[in-house]
């Protein structure tokens, strides 16, 4: 067989000629190529100058007066101008050169992005089956090792149990008045879960009343003065594939934020007063605000405490599905958050054999001293505080002094003395349970400067925990939340830059219709 020999003689026009645009070309030995490159600089400055005029191209505005049709547009599809386009997004000029503007416009991946968030409402987080391990989910380690980096199934259950809190928003404003027949049966609840039933309305009353020429002088907002009014509602999961995968059966308490003119009047009722039943000799003194306990505990004309429905509620619910494994998830927002520790905390006491009780709460204020987060500790209930560094709300009420000391070191000094500041402080109040801290700042779309609404805002929250990775890391660039809704409640406090695009990606988004009432303060 005679062996295949390749003709060293090639001809010219298949010789690999090098790019006179390529600054890395080397000259070749031979005379043409030599003949064909410039000197290293000449490249540079070629390139350079090519790549200007493409972007100078590029940057040409259209007037938004001329209409092409269909045949033209598909007859252009060639064109200069949109192969320069592609060409440029290949060269990627914010890596080469990060003074230009290129570095400060958004990459078609980004656009994409921001179009995939404005599409898709209803994509979650992956819901994963949490098996065994549902007791950590629920804090039965204090959720150590899921918060820093932020486990991905903490982050659905999280956002889940906030998406409850807004369903109780909803509600109350799509009917914020309270009338005498209405607490014979539970709200309908537009849930964010069809697996749970609402099966109990919850209400709160006010011990304080406005005087009468209130009424009279302004009619139309006696929801606004009202002393009882509906605040949140108990659900239960009632679907067995949904139960299967989080591993018990669920009960879930939701409650929402100020709303009312008299739920303001028991927020700045700010002293501390002494817990009902609480033993001193076990606790200390367990002192919360007195604002919070008079929501909590005060009954109605016509509608039962807080305190008596949730605890009645539960106490059915558990009867009804005695033998099985459940918990109890106690989820609020602002004042809601400081009612649910005030819930969690006698719920945890109120039978025998009583079920995991767990907090999440979002932006919740403090609610009592030292003595009162010993008292939760005590009684096993674990809280999961979201908390936003920019939201003030979490820094009232009081003044706190020994609150980030080491619970450890009670033999020092130091603690001695801040022991008794705080026992003889009317205002030391304490945070309790474990904290989950995002910032606004993180948010690529959220202004680094937003006010203060914009920090203490749910969906806020819940989208700054969607974003949420670690602390040492950006903005998860998959998040799945939609910023329809961020963008309709929080549109002044979003990006100029991101909201030009927002609204060119997606022009005929609508506003979420107004319930014709007054908004929550958050």
């Amino acid at each position: 067989m005679q062996s295949l020999q390749i003709n060293p003689a090639v001809p010219s026009r298949f010789r690999c000629q090098a790019s006179p645009l390529n600054p890395l070309t080397k000259p070749c030995s031979t005379t043409a190529s030599t003949q064909l490159l410039k000197p290293n600089n000449t490249c540079n400055d070629s390139t350079a100058l090519h790549l200007s005029n493409l972007e100078n191209l590029l940057q040409k505005i259209i007037p938004e007066s001329i209409e092409l049709d269909t045949r033209h547009k598909n007859s252009n599809n060639g064109s200069l101008e949109n192969k320069g386009k592609n060409l440029l997004e290949s060269l990627n000029l914010a890596r080469l050169w990060p003074e230009t503007k290129a570095a400060e416009e958004m990459s078609p991946r980004h656009l994409y992005n921001l179009q995939r968030l404005l599409s898709k409402t209803a994509e979650y987080s992956p819901r994963n089956n949490l098996g065994s391990r549902w007791w950590e989910y629920h804090g039965s380690k204090d959720w150590a090792g899921l918060l820093d980096p932020l486990d991905e199934n903490l982050r659905r259950e999280v956002v889940r149990y906030g998406e409850f809190v807004q369903a109780a928003y909803h509600c109350f404003h799509s009917n914020p008045a309270t009338s005498p027949e209405e607490a014979r049966a539970p709200r309908y609840v537009a849930s964010p879960d069809r697996s749970y039933k609402v099966t109990k309305s919850l209400y709160a009353t006010s011990s304080v009343g406005l005087p009468k020429w209130v009424d009279d002088v302004a009619p139309d907002l006696g929801w606004m003065t009202q002393r009882s009014s509906w605040i949140g509602y108990v659900a239960v999961c009632d679907d067995k594939g949904e139960s299967q995968r989080m591993g018990r059966r669920d009960i879930v308490i939701a409650l929402r934020g100020t709303s009312t003119c008299l739920e303001w009047a028991e927020n700045v009722r700010a002293q501390l007063v002494q817990m009902p039943g609480s033993d001193d000799s076990v606790h200390g003194d367990s002192k919360v605000e007195c604002g919070f306990l008079s929501l909590y505990k005060t009954r109605g004309t016509h509608v039962p405490s807080l305190a008596d429905s949730v605890v009645e509620e539960v106490k059915r619910l558990m009867e009804l599905y005695k033998g099985e494994t459940l918990s109890i998830t106690v989820t609020g927002h602002s004042l809601g958050a400081a009612l649910a520790l005030l819930v969690a905390d006698e719920l945890s006491t109120c039978a025998a054999n009583v079920p995991p009780v767990a907090v999440f709460s979002f932006g919740g204020p403090r609610v009592g001293n030292r003595g009162f987060a010993n008292r939760i500790d005590e009684n096993n209930v674990k809280v999961l505080r979201i908390v936003n560094n920019q939201d003030v709300i979490t820094r009232v009420p009081g003044i706190f002094i020994g609150e980030g000391t080491n619970k450890k070191e009670t033999n020092t000094t130091v603690t001695k003395v801040l022991k008794v500041l705080d026992n003889n402080n009317p205002l030391a109040y304490s945070h309790v349970g474990t904290e989950l801290r995002v910032d606004t700042k993180m948010s690529p779309y959220l202004k680094p400067n937003a006010d203060v609404a914009c920090c203490h805002d749910l969906e806020a929250y819940l989208h700054l925990v969607d974003g949420f990775l670690a602390s040492n890391c950006p903005f998860r660039a998959n998040a799945k939340r939609s910023l329809v809704k961020l963008m309709n409640e929080q549109g002044p406090n979003v990006k100029k830059l991101y909201t030009n695009k927002l609204n060119n990606l997606n022009p005929e988004r609508v506003a979420i219709p107004s319930s014709g009432c007054l908004p929550s303060p958050s």
